[in-house]
């Protein structure tokens, strides 16, 4: 893949994916996010009312109008804590393989180490260490380093899952007229947030459809440049009148997109099934290859379709 100059188009985004936010201490993007809101919407056609702070720890929350569907997009990422000496713990599901660069500090400062896997045959077991000049405190999150690839067709970096999501999210606030958006945390480790966030929205705004910005995965049956996948289902299965109105939004508004069926996966999605509400949820975002590794990979016709998809269905929904 060539390394050109950045774009301008995706400097918000390439900032994002710089962002140290694993998975309970999502406090970086957080902050990210509001400074963002707060320097851009001024810009946007319809001003928000932006709720955070107590009682919705780390999550963000925008109101736009009389809202109908939210979108959720989490800020989370995966990465490891360091348990004892070099010993790593797991945060999510990161791929893991020798040699890759991850960074993290604590009150010694920043520190770039290089993941380190041991697998036990007799057991199965595999453990995980990282190599580095000192250790790092306990409980110190390690992240991948952030390397950023653009050319004309693509942008790789660790970190889109799901920064493009949150980046759709932002793009799509920009014209956006009546919905909620919804920045979530935990994702990638269990969930959590979600749920009591759903909660407020139907007690407040009575809302009970969603779109999961997330990301996917390139496949057998999904292609790069061939839009963003609408998602028929993964791990759990949304109901299926909800999804045949999201193809038909699509179809009609002539939005490029793919669908996808999975057995496997999840999202912020799988709160809002087991709510004691009546959520309609789709997950629809475009696909990536190297999930969960430095190396994420996404085509931009796939990232512009995102966006252009969303719009249709915030109006539509």
């Amino acid at each position: 893949m060539n390394k050109n100059k950045t774009t301008s188009e995706y400097n918000v985004l390439k900032e994002m994916c710089h962002m140290h936010a694993p998975s309970g201490n999502e406090v970086g993007m957080k902050m990210f996010v509001l400074n963002y809101i707060k320097e851009n919407s001024k810009n946007w056609k319809h001003k928000p009312k932006v709720i955070h702070g107590d009682g919705f720890q780390e999550n963000i929350i925008l109101i736009f109008g009389k809202p109908r569907t939210a979108i959720f997009a989490h800020m989370d990422s995966i990465g490891f804590t360091v348990r004892y000496g070099k010993q790593l713990v797991k945060i999510g599901g990161p791929v893991t393989a020798n040699g890759f660069k991850l960074i993290g500090s604590d009150s010694k400062g920043l520190q770039e180490v290089e993941l380190q896997v041991k697998d036990d045959k007799a057991t199965g077991m595999r453990s995980l260490f990282y190599k580095g000049k000192r250790d790092f405190e306990t409980g110190t999150e390690l992240t991948f380093k952030p390397n950023w690839r653009e050319d004309k067709n693509y942008i790789q970096c660790c970190y889109m899952d799901n920064r493009l999501g949150v980046y759709n999210a932002l793009k799509v606030a920009e014209t956006l007229k009546d919905g909620a958006i919804v920045f979530s945390t935990y994702e990638e480790h269990g969930g959590g947030s979600v749920s009591y966030l759903q909660k407020y929205l139907a007690d407040k705004y009575k809302i009970s459809q969603a779109l999961i910005s997330d990301i996917s995965w390139i496949s057998d049956g999904v292609s790069y440049a061939k839009g963003p996948v609408i998602s028929m289902r993964d791990s759990l299965v949304p109901r299926r009148s909800y999804i045949n109105k999201i193809i038909s939004i699509a179809t009609k508004n002539k939005c490029a997109f793919q669908l996808e069926v999975e057995g496997s996966g999840g999202s912020d999605a799988k709160e809002l099934q087991m709510a004691a509400y009546p959520w309609d949820w789709c997950f629809v975002g475009a696909a990536e290859e190297n999930v969960h590794t430095p190396d994420e990979k996404v085509h931009k016709k796939d990232v512009e379709g995102m966006i252009t998809l969303y719009k249709a269905l915030m109006k539509d929904l």
